[in-house]
């Protein structure tokens, strides 16, 4: 990854940028400008095990872990790593309160290049389609590629 001068992050297939004519962005960036490279995107990940089991029954981080850890072994199915993601979109449970929150971050830090985290959308939903689920979320990654 390179550093261009105005802030951005560049990969041979991507660069991710906060523009100085946007807000400030507070652990996202808003711009993935897709370069080359094949672009993956993964079905909305929900806290099950590969047993199709329920990780953390009412236990918001027990169930982001799972979450994120599903995204990863999909990105890895598809040639790429977490580094590869451009993209997040968070579907959170309106049963999450607001001092649960942080919790997003701290997991989702585990896993993303937090020197230039990708682009996202977070909103709350009435439910999912389970009772259970607490999050859902589905990524956008981009393998492969050269540089032009």
């Amino acid at each position: 990854m390179t550093a261009p001068s105005n802030g951005a992050v560049m990969t041979a297939s991507f660069q991710l940028s906060s523009p100085k004519t946007l807000h400030t962005a507070n652990g996202y960036s808003h711009v993935a400008d897709v370069r080359s490279g094949r672009i993956i995107y993964t079905a909305g990940q929900i806290a099950h095990d590969p047993a199709g089991a329920l990780i953390g029954k009412d236990d918001f981080r027990a169930q982001l872990l799972q979450v994120f850890s599903n995204l990863k072994a999909a990105v890895e199915s598809a040639g790429g790593t977490f580094r590869d993601v451009i993209k997040l979109n968070y579907f959170c449970c309106d049963r999450v309160t607001q001092a649960e929150l942080p919790i997003v971050r701290d997991v989702r830090d585990q896993f993303v290049n937090t020197q230039s985290p990708p682009i996202s959308t977070f909103v709350f939903v009435s439910r999912l389609v389970r009772p259970d689920w607490l999050i859902e979320v589905e990524a956008v990654a981009v393998v492969g590629g050269v540089e032009r």
